[in-house]
C-alpha cells in the first residue's frame, strides 16, 4: 500500500466524526473526507463545523471536508474507514465498491456482526468489495468518541493479516497494513497497537456490547460492585471461550480489544449498550428505550448472531443467552440474573 495521503471516513455518527477530528492531529498530514449519508446533516456540519446531533460540543477542524457524494469520497481515497452501524454496512459498501481504487485499503471501525449473515465486518468488506485480506483491517478497543475527540489519552488496536502468511504476522504483531496504518493514524493522545488476530479483535468488539447490556441491567436492578465484578469476569470468560473455539488467540481477549473495551463499556457512563441495560433493569420496555436513542446500541442486534455462532461451535454462552431473552423474549432482568446465579455449580 502506498503512503496514506487521503482518508475517507464513511459515517457521520459519533465515532466517524470523532475519528475525523482525531486524525487531523496525527503525526502525518492527511486530506480527510467525512461522508455523511443524510444530506441535511452534511450541510449542517459544513456550515456549523459541529455535529450537534451525534457529537455536540466538538469543533470539526476546517481541514475536514464534509461530503454527501460517496462516489467522489471513495474514488479519491487511499484509505476508507467504515464507521457505520453493522446493519447498514453492506448497503454502504455496495455503494462504495464501484468507486474504490484497486490499491485502496478499507478499515472497519464498526463493532458488531451483520445481523442477517452473522459475518464479521471485515468479512462483509472482503465479500462486497472483492478485496484481499491484506487490504482489510479493523480498528477497535476502548474508545468513547467524546473522550477521543477531546484529545484524552486513548489506546486502540489496529489489526490486519498478510495475504502471503497464514499467521499474518510481521515484526510488531500485525500484518503489513496494520503497521502502516499504525504510523499513519497515531498522534498525540491516540496510540495504536498492531495485531494480526482480526477474528479475535472483531469478536471481542461485538461480544463486549452484549456484556455491557448485562452490566447495565445489574445496575438498573440496584445491584452493587460484587455483581458487576462477577459479570465482567465471567463475561470475559464467555467471550474468550467462543473466540478461541472459533480460532482467535486467548491473548487478544486479554488485551485492549477484549478486556480493555469490556471494562470501558460495562462501567462507563457514555456506553450506549450499558444505557440500554440500565433502563431495562429499571423496568422500561426495549422499544421505548431505543425510540429515545439517537445512536445505535450494537449489542441489541448482536445477541442472536453470537448465539448462532456458539451453537455451531457447541459453546455455552449463559450470559448472552439471558441477555437475548431479556431483549427479544420479554424476560425480566431479575429473573435472568437469578437464573445465571442458579446454574449448576462448577469450577472456574
Amino acid at each position: 500500500m502506498s503512503a496514506v495521503r487521503r482518508i475517507a471516513i464513511l459515517g457521520g455518527g459519533s465515532w466517524g466524526t470523532a475519528l475525523a477530528i482525531v486524525l487531523t492531529r496525527s503525526h502525518r498530514p492527511h486530506d480527510i473526507f467525512l461522508w455523511v449519508h443524510n444530506a441535511r446533516l452534511a450541510e449542517d456540519l459544513r456550515r456549523e463545523r459541529e455535529n450537534k446531533t451525534y457529537l455536540p460540543g466538538h469543533a470539526l477542524p476546517q481541514e475536514v471536508q464534509v461530503v454527501n457524494d460517496i462516489a467522489a469520497t471513495v474514488g479519491a481515497a487511499d484509505t476508507v474507514v467504515m464507521a457505520v452501524p453493522s446493519s447498514y454496512a453492506r448497503a454502504v459498501l455496495a455503494q462504495s465498491r464501484p468507486h474504490l481504487r484497486r490499491e485502496s485499503a478499507v478499515v472497519s471501525a464498526t463493532k458488531g456482526l451483520e445481523p442477517s449473515t452473522h459475518l464479521r465486518m471485515t468479512e462483509v468488506i472482503a465479500q462486497v468489495c472483492g478485496l484481499k485480506s491484506d487490504q482489510v483491517a479493523v480498528l477497535s478497543g476502548p474508545s468513547f468518541a467524546q473522550e477521543a475527540a477531546r484529545g484524552e489519552p486513548t489506546a486502540v488496536v489496529i489489526a490486519s493479516r498478510n495475504a502471503a502468511s497464514p499467521a499474518g504476522e510481521i515484526e510488531g504483531g500485525g500484518g503489513k497494513l496494520a503497521a502502516e496504518l499504525q504510523e499513519e493514524f497515531a498522534g498525540p493522545g491516540f496510540r495504536l497497537y498492531t495485531n494480526s488476530d482480526v477474528l479475535g479483535v472483531e469478536l471481542a468488539g461485538a461480544m463486549k456490547n452484549v456484556m455491557a447490556i448485562a452490566a447495565g441491567a445489574c445496575q438498573g436492578l440496584g445491584l452493587g460492585s460484587n455483581a458487576l465484578a462477577a459479570l465482567i469476569t465471567r463475561g470475559l470468560a464467555e467471550m474468550s471461550r467462543l473466540a478461541v473455539a472459533l480460532g482467535a488467540r486467548q491473548e487478544t481477549l486479554s488485551g485492549l480489544a477484549g478486556l480493555g473495551d469490556l471494562v470501558l463499556t460495562c462501567t462507563g457512563s457514555l456506553s450506549r449498550n450499558r444505557h440500554v441495560g440500565l433502563e431495562l433493569g429499571k423496568g422500561r420496555a426495549l422499544k421505548e428505550i431505543l425510540a429515545n436513542m439517537r445512536m445505535v446500541a450494537e449489542g441489541v442486534g448482536t445477541t442472536a448472531a453470537l448465539l448462532a455462532l456458539a451453537s455451531e461451535a457447541q459453546i455455552e454462552l449463559p450470559i448472552t443467552e439471558q441477555v437475548n431473552a431479556i431483549l427479544h423474549s420479554g424476560k425480566a432482568p431479575s429473573d435472568a440474573i437469578r437464573e445465571i446465579m442458579e446454574r449448576p455449580l462448577k469450577r472456574e
